[in-house]
């Protein structure tokens, strides 16, 4: 099943599609959290979150991402979006920190976030 979930930083939002195929008790835990602010970091081109109300184990995680994933960090507690490659990945690759639990998919991407995301909040909620 999918869910709509707005990311409001500054004067932006982001759109995610979550999908619980994958991950469904980290899907369940995210969408029973909303709605919640974090803090914002840029690693590359990737966006994660300060730690989030969510804590749950790796499920089904992943040591690589596709672009534009949305994940969770259990490592950080922290929400991942994948614009594209981070610093550690290989040519061709989209590579997180650690394994990651993959749950959706960011909707119409603008990579322009990544130039004002450092050090912003942003609060998820349903959309």
């Amino acid at each position: 099943m999918a869910h709509l979930v707005q990311v409001d930083i500054s004067d932006s939002s982001i759109i995610l599609e979550l999908s619980d195929a994958n991950s469904p008790k980290t899907v369940a835990s995210f969408l029973k959290k909303l709605p919640f602010s974090v803090n914002l970091n840029v690693w590359g081109e990737e966006i994660y979150t300060s730690p989030s109300p969510i804590n749950v184990p790796e499920e089904n995680a992943e040591s690589r991402v596709s672009l534009n994933d949305v994940a969770y960090w259990p490592t950080g507690k922290a929400i991942c979006l994948f614009f594209g490659p981070t610093p550690i990945s290989q040519k061709g690759e989209i590579t997180p920190a650690s394994p990651v639990n993959v749950i959706g998919k960011i909707i119409d991407p603008d990579k322009s976030i990544l130039d004002f995301a450092e050090g912003k909040n942003a609060t998820f909620r349903l959309k």
